[in-house]
């Protein structure tokens, strides 16, 4: 009976196929992928409540609205909108303003 390889039989490659899985300079431009945030900073909604209870009824209202929308529909959408402005403007209040830089 033949024996089985396992994992650690394998090279040192980051995947079972044999083929080496890319390095940072060969993603992005060499840039890390988590330091552009996507190209897209989020833009935090000052129109939306100061505190973090009032977000969370905010965001609790929004996810019954999007699940009661059919998937796909432009209700579903809209309350999906609202629920990513709320979560960015939840996370700018729990965030500190002054982060060290270094």
């Amino acid at each position: 009976m033949a024996k089985k390889k396992s994992n650690r039989d394998q090279l040192k490659t980051g995947k079972r196929d044999g083929k080496p899985t890319a390095n940072a300079e060969d993603v992005a431009g060499g840039q890390h992928h988590a330091a552009s945030a996507h190209g897209i900073p989020a833009k935090v909604d000052a129109s939306l409540p100061a505190t973090r209870a009032e977000l969370l009824a905010l965001h609790a209202d929004a996810r019954r609205r999007r699940a009661a929308a059919p998937l796909g529909s432009e209700a579903f959408q809209a309350a999906v909108d609202e629920i990513a402005r709320i979560e960015v403007r939840v996370a700018s209040i729990e965030q500190p303003q002054d982060t060290p830089r270094g």
